[in-house]
């Protein structure tokens, strides 16, 4: 009879556990976003972005001469030029989670976009989508789908035209 109970028993602990396991796990929390806050809705697949165009004075882009590679110099020097279309993108290298990015002007506020191939293509993307016209929403709806990973690098390896 003890040995049935404990067979129960163990039976029981073991669905739970399993079962567990097969939940879906959702974040813990999450805050409150404003209108005009980083985006962080319920699909969790989309990084941090501001849905509206700053209001206010945006942080500087670091130097491009800092950095010796040409393709990190002109990734800076480009996002320079974007930074209202970069406050309103995402950064697929989920930088908002290990970094605390806001968006994709982060990367650039900082040394980190200096070491990431996706922030780096993310910006030429949007560099060259905002020379076409497109709005950050339409840009931010390419880098959701991935266009951004067919940008052709090469030709920023020479020092950019300035205009």
């Amino acid at each position: 009879m003890a040995a049935i109970q404990r067979f129960v028993g163990i039976a029981i602990l073991f669905g739970c556990a399993l079962g567990l396991m097969l939940v879906p796990q959702r974040a813990a929390s999450q805050s409150p976003q404003g209108a005009d806050s980083p985006q962080s809705s319920a699909d969790d697949s989309v990084p941090a972005f501001h849905t509206r165009a700053p209001q206010g004075d945006l942080p500087a882009t670091m130097d491009p001469e800092l950095f010796a590679d040409p393709v990190v110099q002109n990734a800076y020097a480009v996002a320079a030029k974007i930074k209202k279309a970069l406050y309103q993108q995402p950064c697929y290298c989920h930088c908002d989670r290990s970094q605390g990015h806001k968006s994709l002007l982060d990367c650039f506020a900082s040394k980190h976009g200096s070491g990431c191939g996706t922030c780096i293509y993310e910006d030429f993307y949007t560099f060259e989508q905002s020379g076409k016209g497109k709005s950050a929403a339409q840009i931010r709806a390419g880098i959701i789908k991935g266009e951004w990973k067919s940008v052709d690098a090469t030709k920023y390896k020479q020092p950019l035209p300035a205009k």
